[in-house]
């Protein structure tokens, strides 16, 4: 069977960080919401997103082909009702589309569904969701419990060091080339997690859930409390609680991140912070790009939202439900504002001016290499249409 990931009509509420990737891509728990499916199907996955991401992200047809929705977290039972559908049935909750079993001319070259006629089939259950950014911090706790016990299941997990102080050992997990030296491990409160070839240097404290993707890096002194993800080859140091980096960024200074969401390739300098509670003890307000306002989130901690490519300086302090778009470079005394725009270069003392486009196409240049990464066509051309696509934001 052919999979595709697709992305729903919720897809604008996760902006920004749906601007550089589909829904599927979204990390939450140790995985990405497309690991998860394709470590279930034991298949791999493409995409059917917009169009201006389909060059790097492209769609693959076959004669017969299961559609599955890119914000909805998978399992056993989930998985098992979707390999049951015939054609042109639909798995459904809430007049929500899980998945569909379509045949190639239901789908159009440019990856369009017809799905009249199509038969739905109510859900035995309700699945993980994820309808707003803010859920990728609130759920992780669970997926990453879940993603747990797929990945380590009858798994025999790699020894730790006698200089580790360790509590809750059986909830440890170590892949192969980790390094981990004098660290303060509890995993009574939540598994831990540790990827091949990351590493936890010396004095740093971390409280489960946790999870540190390959290759990725806490440095010394941290102080990291769960749930919290930090995704492949980043560097993170300071204290951390409640948040998921997505991968390729770091906070690798002091400063305070929490219950907070950070994309790829960001960079947040020096003595950084986010408020994650107002003093009034009210629930935070977080700005929605469909909407184009703020909106009720439900929680009383919520911390920061950041796009791809953006970058703090020094002694950066942003406000309980801050929302930063996609290659911002931040930076200034004071709070900064809580929606700032994509392309926004400066900060709350001076104001904003636009990041000239071709100057951002060259910094993630340096920044991939930096990497051993290329920042190819596709990717320029993303950040291409990217700058005009949001033109708009900036002109609130």
């Amino acid at each position: 069977m052919n999979y595709i990931m697709f992305d729903d009509q919720g897809r604008n509420n996760l902006l920004p960080l749906t601007f550089m990737r589909p829904i599927a891509d979204i990390r939450i728990g140790i995985l990405t919401i497309r690991e998860k499916w394709e470590t279930y199907l034991k298949s791999k996955t493409s995409s059917l997103t917009e169009a201006y991401l389909s060059p790097k992200f492209p769609i693959v047809k076959n004669d017969e082909n299961i559609l599955i929705n890119g914000s909805v977290c998978p399992g056993t039972r989930l998985v098992s009702e979707i390999k049951k559908l015939k054609t042109n049935q639909a798995l459904v909750t809430k007049e929500t589309i899980i998945a569909l079993h379509l045949g190639a001319q239901d789908l159009d070259e440019s990856g369009e569904m017809d799905i009249s006629g199509i038969e739905e089939i109510e859900m035995s259950h309700e699945p993980m969701k994820i309808n707003e950014t803010w859920e990728i911090f609130s759920k992780n706790g669970e997926a990453l419990i879940k993603d747990f016990e797929l990945l380590t299941k009858k798994r025999k997990s790699e020894k730790l060091s006698s200089t580790n102080r360790i509590l809750g050992g059986e909830n440890i997990f170590v892949e192969k080339g980790a390094k981990v030296e004098f660290a303060i491990l509890n995993a009574s409160t939540g598994p831990i997690y540790i990827g091949k070839d990351a590493e936890i240097m010396e004095g740093a404290i971390i409280r489960g859930p946790f999870a540190l993707c390959d290759h990725a890096i806490v440095k010394m002194g941290a102080k990291i409390y769960g749930p919290t993800t930090i995704g492949p080859y980043s560097k993170v140091g300071g204290e951390i609680n409640n948040s998921v980096i997505f991968g390729y960024s770091n906070k690798a200074h002091d400063g305070f991140l929490g219950h907070s969401v950070i994309a790829e390739w960001c960079n947040l300098g020096a003595d950084t912070n986010n408020s994650n509670l107002k003093n009034s003890y009210d629930e935070v307000k977080l700005w929605n790009y469909p909407q184009k306002t703020f909106i009720e989130t439900g929680l009383k901690f919520c911390g920061l939202i950041m796009g791809d490519h953006s970058k703090t300086g020094i002694n950066t302090m942003f406000n309980t439900g801050t929302v930063v778009g996609v290659n911002v470079n931040v930076f200034g005394s004071g709070f900064q504002r809580q929606f700032i725009p994509s392309f926004s270069w400066g900060g709350n003392t001076q104001g904003f001016k636009i990041y000239d486009i071709k100057k951002a196409t060259e910094v993630a240049e340096k920044v991939y290499a930096r990497r051993n990464k290329v920042f190819d066509e596709k990717e320029k051309e993303i950040l291409n249409n990217l700058f005009y696509l949001t033109a708009v934001n900036r002109n609130l």
